[in-house]
This record gives structure tokens, sequence and C-alpha cells, in this order.
């Protein structure tokens, strides 16, 4: 009787098959990176945008494009280079000579997944330009707003900051990521695994390996379903602790904001509903914390100098908390 309510309660089926459906489609191609897929997906239905930080050729770019290309949705992708003007990326108004008028042409971001490619290799008045569409989707232009299509979400690389030409990401702008999702070499079997994997394929190419299998319309649905998850009042003040802690805590010069609490809520339904349930246990909460607040919080100058990392710091915290039951 039990079972049977659960199932009348919220229906996850849809959800389980889209997410099956992009893993596998992924899984053609990318050889492990398991934990940055999840994340990702996680961030597309609790409606965030993601992180990835990264050394070169560990397929940052190739794993976002494949998300994007598993979703029958707008894709557009953009090169941050230094000399990058923030008009190339929101877009100019162009005059037309027949209307005697100017018209606003849109520039690349005005898509549904925008793959924001080294986005550290641009200065801070090009990063700005994503402030207010990856908080507000919409951008402003000339006095005029113009809003994002739905869904909308910016998956953005980056390679590690102490690399020659790179800009360290505004603390603002970090906080409007749902994850930062770290992206390791792959292991001595993995590597092997890839070099097989690409061997067979010849000269397929990548796109007609991997299809759209979720339209925008089902992605929609899907998020609204996201929202409705369970969640009880003590996982809500278990969060609510978790970042008071990272403000009052002696390693963390800069604690996590109340947009980071928010994260961890939608983040935890979005990992809850991939696995099934409808409801949210405090290890959907452990899951996520890590990614979500890693690039929130800063560390104390001494910590750094001993070279202590944001995730050992975040364990510390997690394990010196009573978690609920």
């Amino acid at each position: 009787m039990e079972e049977q309510l659960f199932k009348q309660r919220t229906d996850l089926t849809a959800l389980n098959e889209a997410v099956l459906a992009i893993r596998n489609e992924i899984r053609k191609i990318i050889v492990g990176q398991d934990e940055m897929v999840k994340l990702i997906m996680a961030a597309l239905l609790a409606d965030g945008h993601v992180l990835i930080e990264g050394v070169p050729g560990v397929a940052k770019t190739l794993t976002a494009k494949l998300v994007a290309r598993c979703l029958d949705t707008g894709f557009s992708r953009i090169q941050f280079t230094p000399d990058l003007m923030p008009s190339d990326v929101l877009g100019t108004p162009v005059f037309n000579p027949k209307e005697a008028s100017f018209e606003f042409k849109k520039g690349p971001v005005f898509s549904n997944i925008v793959l924001v490619d080294e986005i550290n290799r641009a200065p801070a008045k090009t990063q700005s330009a994503l402030l207010e569409i990856m908080e507000e989707r919409q951008a402003s232009v000339d006095g005029k707003t113009y809003p994002m299509a739905t869904p909308f979400m910016v998956l953005a690389t980056q390679n590690p900051v102490e690399q020659e030409g790179t800009y360290r990401l505004p603390e603002a702008q970090l906080d409007r990521f749902l994850f930062k999702v770290i992206v390791p070499y792959p292991i001595e079997q993995e590597e092997l695994a890839i070099l097989t994997k690409f061997h067979q394929m010849g000269n397929a190419q990548v796109n007609d390996v991997v299809k759209p299998v979720i339209s925008g319309r089902q992605i929609n649905d899907l998020k609204q379903q996201i929202r409705g998850i369970l969640m009880e009042e003590k996982l809500l003040q278990f969060i609510a602790r978790l970042i008071h802690q990272t403000r009052n805590h002696k390693s963390i010069y800069l604690g996590a904001s109340p947009r980071a609490s928010l994260s961890i809520m939608n983040a935890a339904k979005a990992i809850a509903a991939m696995q099934g349930r409808d409801f949210v246990t405090p290890d959907d909460i452990r899951e996520v914390v890590i990614p979500v607040l890693r690039h929130r919080i800063i560390l104390a100058p001494d910590k750094e100098m001993e070279g202590v990392t944001e995730d050992e710091v975040i364990r510390q915290i997690i394990q010196s908390m009573d978690v609920p039951r």
C-alpha cells in the first residue's frame, strides 16, 4: 500500500528515462568522467550553470558539446580570448538603412545551451557581460531588455588559474555557477579505453554517433517536477547550519552566500530525482555540498600558504556536524 502511494505521489519515470538516455549517448564517446556528466545533468534539471575546470585535453569541451548534442535545443559556443568584447557576446545594434533605424543583432549568448570555452582567458569586462544573463535570464542593451530562451544553461570551461594568460573570475560571477566541477586526468585503464574507442570509430564523426534524445519542452516539464521534490524541515535546517558554519570557520576568509544555500537545496532535489526518489535524503545534500561550495568560499591566507584546499575545509565542516536522520 505504501509503495502504491509513493508511486502516485510523483511519477519520475520520464525523468529517469531521459537521464539514462543522455548518459548512454555520452558513453558512446566519453570514457569515465561520470561525475562531471552527472553534475551537468543535475544542473540542467535544477536550472543552474556549471563551471568545469581542468587542464587542456581532458574532454571538458567535448563533454559539454555532447550534452548539448543530446538535447534537441539551440546550441552556441563562444571562445573567450583576451581581446573579446562584451558586444561580441551580447550582440550589437546595427543600422538598417531601409527603416532608417537601428536593429539589435543578437549575439551567440542568445541560445539554449551556451558553451563558454576558456572563460578565464577574457578580462573582467567581458566576463561581466554574463552576470545579468546567468542570474536573471535576460540581457539589457541600449536601454532595452531581451529575455533568454528556455531552457537556458551556461556551461563554462576554464584552465587552472596558475596557467599563463588566465584571469581569476570575480566572486560575483563564481557565485552564479551552481557547480564547479574539477576534471582530473583519466587513470591508465581509462586512457587505454579512450585510445581503443577512438581507434575503432575510425572516420566516424562525433555528431553522427550521438543523437538528440530529449526536447526543450520536455526539459522544462522535468524542471517543474524537480521543484516539487519533497524536503523535510530538518534538512533545510541542516543546510542553513552548514552555510552558517562557512561564515564562522577559522580557515575561511569569505563564507558562502544565501544563493549557495538555495543552490544546495535545488541541486539535492535534482540528485534525488535522478536516483528515482521524490524526497531528499542527507546523502543527497552531502553529495552536492562540495561542488556547490568549492568556488564560493575563500580560504584564509595562512591556510592557502599551507596548501589547504577548499574541498578539505568543506569536508571538515560536514564531518563536524550532526547529520539529520
